[in-house]
């Protein structure tokens, strides 16, 4: 399977959308599905990892798929509200090694 970059991720997520979607929810729909999308995963975490156990209606979900369904919504957002999440992600791991360099290797409880 072909790697996708992020930028070309959301350029096929906009194409999707021009084609087949119609248009995009409005931005407050998007946080409300990426809100429910996000619930899906922590449910399946929470089940698979956690003390919870699976209902039969929770067992035919998958982590990878709702993981992506959380990157598509993200994705959708980024693209309404102008945001290049490739240039954003590149510009939060560098703050995030500025901030944080010697932070976890200094935590006594890691």
């Amino acid at each position: 399977m072909k790697e996708i970059a992020i930028r070309e991720a959301q350029e096929m997520v906009d194409l999707w959308i021009k084609k087949y979607g119609v248009r995009y929810f409005n931005e407050l729909t998007n946080m409300a599905i990426l809100s429910e999308e996000v619930g899906e995963v922590a449910r399946i975490i929470s089940r698979k990892y956690g003390e919870q156990s699976f209902k039969e209606s929770d067992k035919k979900h998958d982590l990878a798929d709702e993981m992506a369904d959380v990157l598509w919504v993200l994705m959708c957002l980024a693209n309404q509200t102008g945001v290049d999440l490739n240039e954003a992600f590149q510009k939060n791991l560098e703050k995030k090694t500025i901030r944080d360099k010697d932070r976890h290797k200094n935590n006594e409880k890691l």
